[in-house]
């Protein structure tokens, strides 16, 4: 299998300039009770909250002039309380989408383009799922993006095992890197290489959300855009090496916390009010 990978793709980055958007507004019901009146992306793993571990990529990586926290106004004192204490050099931004419940909810992709609206985002953008666990830094995704200038690239993994991969986006590159297929949730998977929730959009194509949702198209997961977008636009795909931990579960959340500390977490969920 040929595909772009972090190896090939260490070379020297130059400003980017870009803002990040970290989706934070989804409900996690799959991970109550513990998300019943806590945001899923503040949960502790290992001695600190989910998030800063995104946020420490983010910063490290250089040339983000902005990260965006789009949250829910449930959840929205939780993330402001959580941004107080937080010193970095990148400034640092939390968004309401005014949705209050499960049921209001604008879904992922709906977020996105809520967020691009309210801070009229401009520039090249990043976009990240806020349950999205990694070990690898954004140097090599950023890098190929640099090489596919123009078009959209993806953060993909190989989960290796076509049972786990029924529960996630499938994709398959082309030798160039492009992605030829996309099936979200297939029943049967052609590929065990699956999508991060991890994005690069180009700001020549952040126009196309909006045009995704005008035309009545789902608004949750975001592999259903990326398989319209495909269809649209060459879109490309970069796989990152090492572990990776999509926490959706109560399953997953605790390969998370053996992975990052080998014991349950320093600090106690229900103790960060």
């Amino acid at each position: 299998m040929h595909y772009a990978s972090f190896t090939h793709y260490t070379l020297h980055i130059t400003q980017f300039y870009m803002k990040a958007l970290i989706l934070a507004a989804g409900y996690a019901t799959r991970l109550y009770p513990l998300t019943k009146s806590y945001p899923k992306p503040l949960l502790a793993v290992g001695n600190k909250p989910l998030i800063n571990y995104i946020l420490e990529k983010l910063v490290a990586a250089g040339g983000i002039e902005e990260i965006i926290v789009v949250t829910n106004s449930k959840f929205i004192a939780r993330f402001r309380k959580w941004s107080k204490p937080i010193k970095t050099k990148v400034r640092l931004t939390i968004v309401d989408d005014l949705t209050k419940s499960l049921k209001g909810r604008l879904g992922a992709i709906g977020d996105m383009y809520f967020a691009i609206q309210k801070m009229q985002i401009r520039s090249d953008l990043l976009v990240i799922g806020g349950d999205n666990l990694f070990d690898a830094g954004l140097s090599g995704f950023l890098a190929f993006t640099k090489t596919k200038a123009g078009h959209p690239v993806i953060g993909a993994y190989d989960i290796k095992d076509k049972q786990e991969a029924v529960n996630y986006g499938v994709l398959k590159l082309d030798r160039q890197g492009r992605v030829v297929d996309f099936q979200e949730k297939p029943a049967c998977p052609q590929s065990t290489l699956v999508a991060m929730c991890l994005y690069y959009f180009p700001k020549n194509k952040l126009g196309l959300v909006g045009e995704y949702l005008r035309a009545g198209n789902k608004r949750d997961a975001t592999g259903f855009y990326i398989d319209w977008l495909r269809k649209k636009e060459k879109v490309y795909g970069f796989v990152f090496p090492g572990n990776w931990h999509d926490i959706g579960d109560h399953k997953f959340y605790q390969q998370a916390i053996q992975a990052h500390s080998g014991c349950m977490p320093k600090f106690k969920t229900e103790e960060i009010t």
